[in-house]
């Protein structure tokens, strides 16, 4: 069974002029916040996909999470991330950033650069709460590296694809597909850049790119 949402139906979020949130645009793929949606809460261990648009000098003041396994790709531009474990990095196009809050942190991320900044962050609950945060920094993952993330029972893929490219679909509980830029074919549907495919027992499933593609694929041990 596959649900496909729309980039278009995302709740939008930020301000991207003058104010509080100044600098800043978000487009969310599930229920968050004030934008409460009981039939959207989650797809499995994922909470949130959230697409962040930052101008030049906006950012996240410092915040905190807990019991919450975070991970964010970086799209374009750079993404400074500072926490209060002692973490500092500058995130870029085709790293994977992940966060593990466990019992409680807090963090900082700014664009602090001088050009856009787009990233995609995607928040997956852990299978137990509590612990140490940790954090992971992996600099240019390659297409057959996938990451794995056993505290939330799930496998990150990373896909790009030239068009008329083809790759498998995991065979998994479930797959949730979010296309970054491109567009695809799965399952007979059209999928174009910030579509999501919810797949709940993907079986024999290929991606097929009809133009160059990239594409973020969570398999889920559990839906």
């Amino acid at each position: 069974m596959m649900d496909v949402r729309r980039s278009g139906s995302r709740f939008r979020g930020g301000d991207p002029a003058p104010g509080v949130s100044a600098g800043i645009e978000t487009l969310h793929a599930f229920s968050f916040g004030r934008f409460y949606d009981p039939g959207n809460l989650r797809f499995g261990p994922i909470i949130a996909c959230n697409e962040e648009r930052l101008a030049p000098g906006a950012g996240f003041g410092e915040h905190p999470h807990s019991h919450t396994e975070i991970v964010t790709w970086v799209v374009e531009g750079e993404l400074t991330h500072r926490d209060t474990a002692g973490h500092t990095t500058v995130v870029r196009a085709g790293d994977v950033q992940h966060l593990s809050a466990a019992a409680g942190v807090r963090h900082v991320e700014r664009n602090d650069g001088d050009r856009p900044l787009t990233f995609i962050q995607m928040w997956l609950a852990p299978l137990s709460p509590g612990g140490e945060p940790a954090y992971t920094h992996v600099v240019g993952i390659a297409d057959s590296t996938p990451y794995a993330l056993p505290e939330a029972g799930a496998t990150l893929h990373v896909r790009r694809l030239a068009e008329g490219g083809r790759s498998a679909v995991p065979d998994a509980a479930g797959v949730y597909v979010h296309v970054v830029r491109g567009g695809v074919r799965v399952g007979g549907e059209n999928l174009g850049e910030g579509d999501a495919a919810r797949i709940t027992e993907s079986r024999g499933l290929d991606l097929e790119a009809l133009r160059d593609a990239e594409v973020l694929m969570w398999e889920l041990g559990a839906v």
